[in-house]
């Protein structure tokens, strides 16, 4: 069934159902960025593959509302699908309900499936429509009834970490999300994000591709723990684990029926990772609190072991990048490399580092204008044949057992012009500010991003995405709480948190430039004006020299670059081959 179709067939369930109006979130039931293959419901219905959208569907138009990453994308992507791209102005804004509400009359009907929409989201829609006297229902499923060949629920087997690894017990962790539900005055916590799950329970696995997570929920009460989940994916010494931790394990599909019958006098939900269904399903009698996971932010803190394997994930991420770039130089001219075949190199490179699971997301490697989409992702129609010239914008990561890494770089194949020099050295600017930052504890992560953005700023030059987001431990390369972008989101930065910092420049048509490190938030000094914290770069791959303009960088920032294309040389000689070690030694040679 093409997609014309398939919007057909939604528009006559909407007739079926009396629904003026069906809305699509781009999410399952646990409010998963990544999603299993169930719930690529967007993808299914339009083409978009994007993992940040929103589409709209009335009887006579059908949109897809994203922001500024994906317009290039989802403009080919819908392109004789039925649905038009419509441009958010503000990133994550529920601008699509208020387009229903100016066009909807009084007394029509929209809706949803509250399995796939956050509580945050429905209050959008509820919030906007109800004031026009458009009635909202959030617990309609359409696209079940015409997805027939619907893929089932993942079935990968699951595993355990142990305390050597993670640092901290399950029973330990357990306690510590108790202890803060206390202080909420809050008996009983609903977990719906899979990374948090995954996080409490030191469990991992392979239901969502590129995020070791497993798809459950944790209902955690005051004297116990009841993980939903599909039990035959873990062994019976794991289960066994688990229930010495407190913890038993119900099949998947009871969650609904067990939080419509909780006894607790009060739950805590997160609004932003809980599903619509269940928050509904609550009874009328238990009061809900509504507030971040506390699992969120105390995964977001890493401790000494995560850090110490998290740096030697780091080490191998280094070797593979050092040996992907030389492969480059060394092939390129034979006019057989391609965005598709680059990518499954890399992939290659990085499985020969011990303990690698996957890679943390799908590799964007944009050739020349391909690198001015931030989420660009090859598909056999688009995939690009380098030549050597031009600018390689390669954005990727991988999934350690010991860590998770993501990591930018732009490289020069041949002949750059003046332009590309300077704005390359810009952005390369910005992202040497944004990691000698000195800040005061309390500073929030638009402040961080103001500071990286100021040099770029300063030229008149600007980029659309954040620049920065947190990263987890061995589990999914975007993490919260904090984020370092415009939004003036109450979150500070604190120590022990891992983040990148990712500034860039995108000339649709021609190229696009971003460098990412990630970076880890520590103490720097503490005297009679408070503490006071910076960042320790955590990425080892050396940057791209041939592409700097010094007349762009004060000597702080050369200082900088030299300095840390030194280190890199220092971490890496020694896992490297001799010959290795002599190109290396040559791309970080100071300038």
């Amino acid at each position: 069934m093409a997609h014309v179709e398939r919007l057909q067939a939604l528009r006559e369930q909407m007739k079926v159902r009396g629904i003026d109006a069906y809305i699509i979130p781009s999410s399952d039931p646990h409010i998963s960025e990544y999603l299993p293959e169930r719930y690529k419901c967007i993808a299914w219905v339009s083409g978009f593959t994007g993992s940040a959208g929103t589409l709209a569907i009335t009887q006579d138009f059908a949109g897809l509302w994203t922001d500024s990453r994906y317009f290039v994308q989802a403009a080919e992507q819908l392109a004789g699908s039925g649905f038009e791209l419509v441009k958010l102005k503000v990133q994550g804004a529920a601008e699509y309900a208020f387009w229903l509400a100016e066009r909807l009359a009084p007394g029509s009907r929209v809706a949803f499936d509250g399995n796939l929409a956050s509580v945050a989201v429905a209050k959008a829609v509820e919030e906007a429509l109800r004031p026009a006297g458009i009635a909202v229902d959030g617990h309609l499923d359409l696209l079940d009834v015409i997805w027939k060949e619907r893929p089932a629920l993942p079935t990968a087997k699951a595993y355990l970490l142990d305390e050597m690894t993670t640092g901290m017990s399950t029973e330990n962790k357990l306690e510590r999300v108790r202890e803060k539900l206390k202080a909420k005055r809050a008996q009983a916590h609903l977990i719906s994000s899979l990374d948090d799950l995954a996080w409490v329970l030191n469990m991992r696995g392979s239901d969502v591709k590129c995020n070791p997570v497993v798809l459950g929920f944790l209902l955690l009460e005051e004297e116990q723990a009841t993980l939903f989940m599909d039990g035959r994916k873990l062994s019976d010494a794991e289960r066994g684990r688990l229930a010495e931790a407190g913890v038993t394990i119900k099949p998947y599909e009871d969650t609904f029926n067990a939080v419509a019958n909780i006894q607790a006098d009060s739950i805590l939900l997160d609004p932003k990772r809980t599903c619509f269904a269940l928050y509904d399903a609550v009874p009328k009698r238990t009061r809900i609190v509504e507030d971040i996971n506390p699992s969120t932010r105390l995964k977001a803190l890493k401790n000494e072991v995560e850090i110490a394997h998290t740096r030697n994930a780091m080490v191998k991420d280094g070797v593979a990048m050092t040996r992907f770039f030389k492969w480059i130089e060394e092939h390129v001219s034979q006019g057989n490399l391609t965005e598709m075949s680059i990518a499954e190199r890399l992939q290659q490179l990085r499985a020969e580092g011990e303990g690698f699971v996957d890679i943390s997301f799908d590799t964007i490697a944009g050739y020349r204008a391909h690198g001015a989409l931030p989420h660009y992702k090859a598909t056999e129609e688009s995939n690009a044949t380098l030549q050597p010239h031009g600018l390689l914008l390669i954005d990727s990561g991988g999934q350690y057992r010991d860590g998770t890494t993501d990591i930018t770089r732009v490289v020069s194949l041949g002949n750059i012009t003046a332009a590309e020099k300077e704005d390359y050295t810009i952005v390369l600017k910005g992202t040497i500010e944004g990691s000698m930052a000195v800040f005061p504890i309390g500073t929030r992560g638009y402040q961080i991003d103001a500071i990286t953005r100021r040099p770029i700023w300063e030229t008149f030059r600007n980029y659309g995405h954040g620049t920065g987001h947190g990263v987890g431990f061995f589990l999914n390369v975007h993490e919260g709480p904090h984020t370092f972008n415009p939004s003036n989101i109450d979150i500070a930065v604190e120590e022990g948190m891992i983040t990148s910092i990712e500034p860039g420049l995108y000339r649709e048509g021609e190229y696009g430039i971003r460098i990412e490190n990630l970076v880890l938030t520590k103490t720097l000094k503490n005297n009679a004006f408070g503490e006071f914290l910076h960042f320790e770069t955590l990425t080892i791959c050396y940057i791209d020299t041939d592409l700097v303009d010094k007349t762009h960088l004060d000597q702080k920032h050369i200082d900088w670059l030299n300095n840390y294309n030194a280190w890199v040389f220092e971490k890496l000689a020694d896992h490297l081959t001799e010959e290795e070690a002599t190109w290396l030694r040559e791309k970080t040679k100071a300038i």
